[in-house]
């Protein structure tokens, strides 16, 4: 998969840094006005269903999504055009709960579109989280 594309190479930057837990790095990614619906409507994860639109609300996706797991993110495929990108993924995720720890796997389609400066204007998770809610499991 090339990475010349603006929207698969933020997607890719994007994977980097969730592996790395670089989130000034990750949150450097977005345009001021961007968008990151992960799932895409209503959800324990976003009771409004309206996405994380404002720079504070970006970081606090970072802080209750990412910051305590390690997260691998595997792309199966990558398809570009236009502005944006769909990426077919797994996503691997080990949820650290101090003494406890959960493991998920979630399978979807992430969409990336990205403004004319390569920033990212959007974010989009397509999984079902009740899917993902029965494949959690604790680990020891």
């Amino acid at each position: 998969m090339a990475e010349e594309h603006p929207a698969r190479a933020a997607s890719f930057k994007s994977r980097e840094c969730v592996h790395n837990h670089d989130k000034e790095g990750w949150l450097s990614l977005y345009a001021e006005n961007a968008v990151i619906e992960d799932p895409i409507g209503v959800s324990p994860l976003d009771k409004a269903g309206k996405g994380y639109g404002t720079p504070e609300e970006r970081e606090a996706f970072w802080e209750r999504n990412i910051a305590n797991s390690d997260i691998k993110i595997t792309i199966h495929k990558s398809y570009a055009c236009g502005n944006e990108c769909a990426n077919i993924v797994t996503l691997n995720i080990i949820i650290n709960l101090g003494e406890k720890k959960l493991s998920q796997q979630v399978d979807g389609i992430f969409t990336y579109e990205v403004n004319d400066a390569g920033k990212l204007l959007s974010l989009r998770g397509f999984w079902e989280f009740d899917e993902a809610m029965k494949a959690m499991k604790t680990i020891e």
